[in-house]
């Protein structure tokens, strides 16, 4: 029996071509955009599940100025970590994370430069679970100046030697050497923390590192015990930070933990987030997952359209079957095995298609995604269910109807097939076209959104700026560099910074103490700069004078944007900026305000901008070096950066980057979201159109002896196309009535996370509009136009 059904269903499919073909190519376009978005959701979920232990990541809420604004970041203190676990019985454990890009190292006469490099308690590899392939991980890092290598560092530094034993340097600001004690495995790509080696924490223990309450440069990780709430462990913070901040400084913090396994997802709107590799936000994951279901559902709708629509083709055949014993669920079953057929079909060219899209997917998002169907049995029985779902899902509703034919009634032909589910067939098309047009104006408002980001104007200029990253060796020859670099008409200026603009910037603690009033204390943001720094970028000052050269007034001088001189004069809403100019302000007691900057955006434009102040300050060092070039000859420029960079820095590789290309990794994420919905989107318009033309296609079919009496009555192509293409665009028309007020309110929640957005347009609706129907007429025009040209005496010819 089961041979029998198989053998007619593939009858049928072959029988019926044209519109096997729109089910087929519908089911595995929708069928393939699913399995490379949930290869995708499953490889953003897989990240740091490896590691087996209860571990959190300790986090902070920096409150910024009095107006309580504040801002999440994942750094915390040096004393932290010992101090919550000596405190805290919840916690089992921790261990403390100082990461250094582009770290030294040298064997001999070898010199290599380590992409990222963490100097780690001793309990990093008792908490994490990373690989040793040798040594021992309980005690390799438990003594000052030890370090483990990956497997890849080893080989670059060691080859094919032993390298257990043997004593690595790194030239800095002190000399520091480190005997080698183990290896480790690469870390996974889907592990938030990518390092290249692991150096003892102790081997740069200071001081004052174990009572320097407020300065937040490291990241701290807590083991907690089984069966821990995090939330009560949360409410003893604030206490904790009472104790040990002096003063009111503990009002400026709050501490809040996050499952590491959460980290790499649901951490969007933490910021200082340095060593979570390819942080994705959850929020766009699922975006993804639902849309593609949508784009599923689609071609599963055109299944169940074109299967009732052409349901008086199976009628007879129902009835034949019927009269000679055939059961109901015998017919249903049939049905939904040809349904299944069909899916698996389709299988076979989504397969091909997710093989074809995936390097483009890799290179989109950067990740390393493959699709090994017979890599295990979960995937092949997930493929394998999942495809007779989805038959399931597109032929339940076809078979119970086709099998509910009464045998007498379809035989006498009393039975007018399909015309009574023509509402039902409406209601589904409208709602694919809806689904596609609220996708298609999404699209258009996230691209535009970027796009006004991207050329806003920040508050200073950005174009032909080139950024060189300095360490604490390269950035001594500053200004032996900055010389050299002058001497040419292809450097238009050069200045230095700690940070970059564009990025997070770190926060600080300082005293504020005005004319006639007590010393206050706030919390704000800082960028250490070089006195020409306003100068190169065409910062502009709204009061008071631009920063001095003179060195004995360096760490001396502050310039406040106007955000932090507003909430400094908060007591005098009345008074000029002006009268802050002079004032008290910094880190002592001798630092005073110069001057007060135009407001710039500082950060990314998804944020408003907040307090900072600029301070210059030679004496702190700089990581950041910014040449204006002549935009004439950009190539000619950057060779003669680069040989005066090689002059004064030959043992140093040259690495740049244009700040316009640091802005363009800052929106990265929202680049690849925005491209990756654009697709699906066009997806989605594509398979409704199939849909839409094959039932145009049967429509076409169906009336063509009404089409031929029209036509012998004197109806010209022009009348027999709109009468037939008129319904599906009234149609599409309704979806456009359906989807734009949805759109509109996704749109408007949407864009209120952005602090400066753009508004929403209604001709971004309208154009949606028109390029639907456009679309949906030039779809339906082409089988129209070919039955109005058809000879009605062809078509009338039985008559």
């Amino acid at each position: 029996m089961i041979k029998n059904y198989l053998k007619i269903a593939w009858r049928n499919i072959w029988k019926n071509k044209v519109f096997s073909a729109i089910n087929i190519i519908g089911l595995s376009v929708g069928m393939a955009a699913c399995i490379v978005i949930m290869l995708f959701v499953a490889y953003e979920k897989s990240f740091d599940n490896f590691h087996t232990k209860n571990i959190y990541r300790l986090n902070e809420v920096q409150t910024i100025g009095a107006e309580g604004a504040t801002q999440k970041v994942a750094l915390s203190m040096f004393p932290m970590g010992a101090t919550l676990k000596q405190e805290f019985p919840e916690i089992k454990s921790f261990t403390r994370i100082r990461w250094n890009q582009k770290y030294q190292l040298t064997k001999d006469n070898k010199r290599i430069f380590l992409p990222q490099a963490f100097f780690v308690d001793s309990t990093f590899l008792k908490i994490f679970d990373f690989k040793v392939v040798r040594g021992d991980r309980q005690t390799a890092l438990l003594k000052p100046h030890t370090a483990m290598l990956t497997e890849e560092t080893a080989k670059k530094l060691f080859g094919d030697a032993d390298p257990i034993g043997k004593i690595i340097t790194h030239y800095g600001n002190d000399t520091t050497t480190f005997a080698v004690t183990g290896i480790v495995a690469n870390p996974p790509k889907n592990s938030q923390l990518q390092f290249d080696a692991l150096f003892s924490f102790s081997s740069i223990y200071r001081p004052n590192m174990f009572t320097n309450w407020g300065g937040n440069w490291l990241n701290t990780y807590l083991e907690l015990e089984p069966g821990t709430s995090a939330a009560a462990l949360e409410a003893k913070f604030p206490a904790y930070l009472k104790r040990h901040l002096r003063g009111d400084g503990w009002k400026y913090y709050k501490l809040f933990v996050l499952p590491l396994k959460d980290v790499h997802a649901n951490a969007a709107d933490i910021g200082l987030d340095y060593i979570n590799f390819q942080k994705f936000d959850k929020k766009s994951t699922n975006l993804f997952a639902i849309i593609a279901l949508i784009v599923l559902v689609i071609a599963c709708v055109n299944f169940i359209n074109l299967s009732t629509a052409r349901s008086a083709e199976r009628a007879r055949e129902v009835g034949i079957r019927k009269s000679i014993g055939a059961y109901r669920f015998q017919l249903a079953f049939q049905f939904l095995g040809e349904t299944v057929m069909v899916a698996f079909i389709a299988l076979i060219f989504a397969v091909v298609l997710v093989e074809l899209a995936l390097p483009y997917i890799n290179n989109l998002s950067e990740r390393d995604i493959s699709f090994q169907i017979f890599s295990s049995f979960g995937v092949i029985a997930t493929v394998f269910f999942g495809t007779i779902l989805i038959g399931v899902i597109s032929g339940i509703y076809p078979a119970i109807y086709l099998s509910s034919f009464q045998a007498a009634k379809v035989l006498k032909g009393s039975v007018q097939t399909g015309k009574d589910k023509g509402l039902l067939r409406n209601i589904l098309v409208v709602t694919q076209f809806a689904s596609a047009i609220f996708l298609m104006i999404a699209t258009v408002f996230v691209l535009k959104q970027l796009r006004f980001m991207q050329q806003q104007d920040p508050g200073y200029t950005r174009d032909q700026i080139v950024n060189i990253p300095l360490d604490g060796v390269t950035s001594k020859k500053y200004d032996l560099f900055r010389t050299e670099l002058l001497g040419s008409t292809l450097v238009e200026g050069v200045t230095a910074s700690q940070d970059i603009l564009g990025s997070h910037l770190d926060q600080t603690g300082v005293t504020f103490k005005p004319a006639n009033g007590p010393q206050q204390q706030l919390g704000t943001t800082l960028l250490v700069v070089d006195t020409n720094y306003l100068n190169l970028y065409k910062i502009k000052l709204v009061a008071g004078k631009n920063f001095s050269n003179d060195k004995a007034i360096d760490a001396r001088q502050y310039i406040v944007n106007e955000a932090l001189a507003k909430e400094l004069l908060k007591d005098k809403p009345k008074a000029p900026l002006s009268s802050l100019v002079g004032a008290q302000f910094g880190f002592d007691s001798l630092g005073t305000i110069t001057g007060v900057a135009k407001n710039f955006n500082f950060n990314s434009l998804q944020y408003k901008i907040e307090p900072m102040f600029m301070i210059a300050a030679r004496q702190f060092g700089f990581r950041n070096v910014s040449v204006k070039i002549n935009g004439g000859n950009t190539t000619a420029a950057i060779a003669f950066i680069k040989s005066k960079w090689d002059s004064v820095y030959p043992d140093y590789p040259f690495e740049y980057q244009f700040l316009d290309d640091h802005f363009n990794e800052v929106y990265k994420a929202d680049n690849q979201v925005s491209q990756i919905v654009g697709i699906l989107a066009g997806l989605a318009i594509f398979i409704s159109c199939l849909g839409l033309f094959g039932l145009a296609s049967y429509s076409a079919e169906r009336r063509v002896k009404e089409i031929g009496v029209r036509k012998v009555l004197g109806a010209s192509v022009q009348n027999i196309t709109l009468l037939l293409s008129g319904n599906f665009l009234k149609l599409v028309v309704l979806a456009n009535v359906l989807a734009w007020p949805l759109a509109w309110y996704a749109m408007h929640k949407w864009l209120q996370d952005f602090a400066y957005r753009i508004d929403i347009q209604w001709w971004i609706f309208l154009l949606a509009g028109i390029l639907s129907i456009l679309i949906a007429f030039f779809t339906v025009s082409f089988q129209s136009i070919k039955a109005a040209l058809a000879n009605p005496v062809k078509s009338l010819r039985s008559e």
